[in-house]
């Protein structure tokens, strides 16, 4: 077999063997989420959209998460949000008993963001793993 022939070959391969692959990776093309949460992560950690988009973050994982927003670590002035539609940070870490405000596998969770900046959340059972996101809003 020629080399030519060989490369044409073994890339084919390569590619079919790996099709179905990119449809589980949060972001890639297919889905229709903007951020999947892992185990411990929210995949990717940083996202960047414009003034009036719409995130959207999917449980990936089998384990229960919540969004919630750092109070002091969003814009002035810009609306609060968390999973549970608590209207601060301290309601949603009072009310949270792994029901109340979680996201169990395969739900979602979104939010509209009207004001620029940049927006820092967490998971509230996963915070000390470092399970935290950042969504950059800009103009």
């Amino acid at each position: 077999m020629d080399r030519r022939r060989f490369l044409a070959t073994a890339g084919a391969a390569a590619s079919l063997s790996l099709a179905g692959c990119a449809a589980v990776l949060p972001g890639s093309s297919g889905d229709d989420y903007d951020v999947g949460m892992t185990a411990e992560a929210f995949r990717p950690y940083e996202i960047t959209v414009s003034v009036g988009d719409t995130v959207v973050w999917e449980n990936t994982s089998t384990r229960s998460h919540s969004v919630t927003a750092y109070e002091d670590q969003i814009p002035e002035n810009a609306d609060y949000f968390a999973t549970g539609g608590y209207d601060s940070e301290a309601a949603a870490v009072d009310a949270w008993d792994g029901k109340r405000g979680a996201i169990s596998a395969n739900e979602r969770f979104e939010h509209t963001f009207e004001v620029p900046g940049d927006y820092t959340y967490y998971c509230i059972p996963h915070e000390q793993a470092g399970m935290v996101g950042v969504v950059r809003v800009e103009k």
